[in-house]
C-alpha cells in the first residue's frame, strides 16, 4: 500500500505512522486524512501489532488544516454532497486512529494544531516535549471544531476547559496540556524519543489480550460518558459555516491578522 503524504511501517510487535510533510508543517489535508484512515486499516490487519507509534517529521507534529482552506477564496464545492463529503474526512481519520486495536501512543512536539489536537486525542497515550504548544484556532477561523474534536476533548479535559479553549482560541502549553490530564508524559526536547521507546517497550512486555481488553473497556466506558459517534453530523455545521457570509468575514479577518504577524 502506497502513501503519499505519510509513511507507515510494521515489524513484529510495533507499528508507525508518521505525517511526513515537515516543509509545511505536516498539515492535515483530505488527501493525509484519507491515507490516516488507510494506515489504521493496514496496520489493524497485523495481527502481532500490539503498539502504533503516531508522530509527525520534523520540527511540529502538526499545525493543523492548510490555512488555505478557510480563506473562501476556492470557490464553492461542485456539490453539497462533495462538500459534505471532504469536510467529513476528519471524524473518519479520528475514528480509524481510535478504533484500532493496537494501543496508540503519540509523540508531539512543536506545534499541535486544531485538527492535529483531535488527531492525539483519537490516540490512546500522549507524550510531549516542553517546547509543544497547543491551539485550536477553529473559532477564529469562522468554523465549528469539528470532526468528533468536542467529545473527544470534553472527555480528556472537562467541560469547562473545553469551552474556554475552543471559544477562546488562546495557545496552552505542554504542562498545562499535562495539568489537564491531556498529557501522559512531559520531557524535555532532548528526551522525547527515550520516553516514547520507554513506553512502548513497556507495553510491548504486555499480553495483546489484556492491553485490547482494557483499551476497549476503557473505550466503552467513556462511551457511554461522552459519546464520539454523536459527532457524526460535525460535517453538516462545517459546511455550513463555511458558506456563512459572517462566518467568512470573521476568519478573513483572522487571516489577515495571522499573515501580518507572519510578516
Amino acid at each position: 500500500m502506497e502513501f503519499s503524504t505519510i509513511e507507515v511501517t510494521h515489524s513484529g510487535t510495533r507499528g508507525a505512522i508518521t505525517l511526513n510533510r515537515p516543509d509545511k508543517l505536516n498539515p492535515l489535508g483530505t488527501v493525509m486524512l484519507t491515507e490516516l484512515v488507510r494506515a489504521a486499516r493496514l496496520l489493524d490487519a497485523q495481527a502481532d501489532v500490539k503498539v502504533v507509534v503516531v508522530s509527525g517529521r520534523g520540527r511540529s507534529f502538526s499545525a493543523g488544516a492548510d490555512l488555505a482552506t478557510f480563506s473562501g477564496d476556492g470557490g464553492p464545492a461542485t456539490s453539497a454532497g462533495a462538500a459534505r463529503e471532504a469536510a467529513d474526512a476528519g471524524r473518519l481519520m479520528a475514528e480509524a486512529i481510535e478504533g484500532l486495536r493496537a494501543v496508540t501512543v503519540v509523540r508531539l512536539q512543536g506545534h499541535c494544531v486544531g485538527g492535529a489536537l483531535v488527531l492525539a486525542a483519537a490516540c490512546d497515550l500522549r507524550v510531549a516535549s516542553t517546547d509543544a504548544r497547543f491551539s485550536i484556532p477553529e473559532v477564529d477561523l469562522g468554523i465549528p471544531l469539528a470532526w468528533g474534536g468536542i467529545p473527544r476533548l470534553l472527555r480528556e479535559f472537562g467541560p469547562a476547559v473545553t469551552k474556554e479553549l475552543v471559544m477562546t482560541c488562546r495557545p496552552f502549553g505542554a504542562h498545562e496540556a499535562q495539568a489537564a490530564g491531556f498529557l501522559n508524559r512531559v520531557v524535555p526536547a532532548g528526551e522525547l524519543d527515550e520516553s516514547v521507546e520507554t513506553l512502548v517497550r513497556e507495553l510491548e512486555g504486555k499480553s495483546p489480550l489484556t492491553l485490547a481488553a482494557t483499551k476497549r473497556h476503557v473505550n466503552a466506558v467513556t462511551e457511554g460518558m461522552v459519546g464520539t459517534s454523536r459527532a457524526w453530523n460535525d460535517a453538516d455545521s462545517l459546511v455550513t459555516a463555511l458558506r456563512d457570509p459572517e462566518s467568512r468575514d470573521v476568519a478573513r479577518a483572522y487571516l489577515a491578522r495571522f499573515r501580518g504577524n507572519d510578516a
